[in-house]
């Protein structure tokens, strides 16, 4: 009984010490906008999940979209000797300058969803294709209105590149189609609560509407909040993102129909990965500016998206 006891406490000491320097690879900070937007959650989430596997603490933090908030964030993980941050930033200009310090502090910054409007300050920027998804929405969106239609984009926060980027992808495929007919176009800046208002004042003023497209799901489920409250059923709705709540009203036949998924959660992940090589080899591998293309999810494929991923 002794011996075993022996040999039991030395096993358990043993893995309790292998376990304690495996989990001993240093901090990566983890920065993303507010988590009140399932999305960036995803995003924190995946993330975490990602590096605490392969060794490393996480601190974990959200600047709201507020610059100089991501510059303190940013100057907290410098601080804290970060091997890495891992960052959805707050704007693609007044990012650069943070992000500058921190490589210049030894701090390497891996950026995910958006990009910044500089190379060679992050060691990669990955994100989605959202021309070639804006695209799959926008063919989706004509298909659902049968081509003809009055019908209102929401555009997403002026300053963030993708906003711009998703709007161009929709209107090169939609204006294509001269009966498809544009009455409004307004930004709510990837809110609900403002896509809620600004769905509300457009109704008023064009009660003829068929069809919203929307720059994200956040806006797409504020502008179906609206139509609902309105009685308007009749009123098509695509979004951008993947969203469980968006994927629970196609499923539930409401007024979104369709969505574009851009795999948060693995994108999240991607970006641990390589900061981890990073971080052992000083080497990704890979070129800074990655693309991940994304997927068209509709009444056909809603079934198996969860978290922003997509199981097979």
């Amino acid at each position: 009984m002794t011996t075993k006891f022996f040999k039991s406490s030395v096993l358990a000491l043993s893995l309790a010490m292998s376990s304690f320097a495996f989990a001993d690879n240093g901090l990566i900070a983890i920065i993303t906008p507010s988590h009140d937007n399932p999305f960036f959650k995803a995003e924190a989430d995946g993330a975490k999940q990602k590096a605490e596997e392969l060794g490393y603490t996480t601190l974990v933090a959200s600047h709201d979209d507020d610059a100089n908030k991501q510059d303190q964030l940013i100057s907290t993980a410098v601080a804290r000797k970060a091997k890495a941050i891992i960052l959805d930033n707050a704007g693609s200009d007044v990012t650069i300058g943070a992000l500058e310090k921190a490589k210049a502090a030894g701090v390497p910054a891996f950026l995910i969803d958006r990009e910044i409007n500089k190379t060679g300050v992050a060691v990669s920027q990955i994100v989605s294709n959202n021309y070639q998804g804006a695209q799959l929405g926008a063919q989706k969106f004509v298909e659902l209105m049968g081509e003809k239609g009055l019908y209102v984009e929401l555009l997403g926060r002026e300053s963030d590149t993708n906003a711009s980027v998703r709007s161009q992808g929709f209107h090169d495929i939609i204006d294509d189609y001269p009966d498809m007919k544009m009455v409004a176009q307004q930004t709510a800046n990837w809110s609900q609560t403002e896509a809620f208002t600004r769905m509300e004042s457009i109704l008023q003023a064009n009660p003829n509407i068929k069809g919203v497209i929307s720059g994200n799901d956040t806006m797409a489920l504020g502008a179906e909040a609206a139509l609902k409250a309105a009685g308007r059923n009749d009123v098509i709705v695509v979004g951008f993102d993947g969203s469980d709540y968006v994927r629970d009203s196609i499923l539930a036949n409401g007024n979104i129909k369709a969505t574009v998924l851009q795999p948060a959660w693995d994108q999240a992940q991607e970006a641990v990965v390589q900061a981890d090589a990073y971080i052992r080899t000083g080497s990704t591998g890979k070129d800074e500016k990655q693309l991940m293309d994304c997927i068209l999810i509709d009444a056909a494929n809603a079934r198996q998206l969860n978290k922003f991923a997509l199981s097979q």
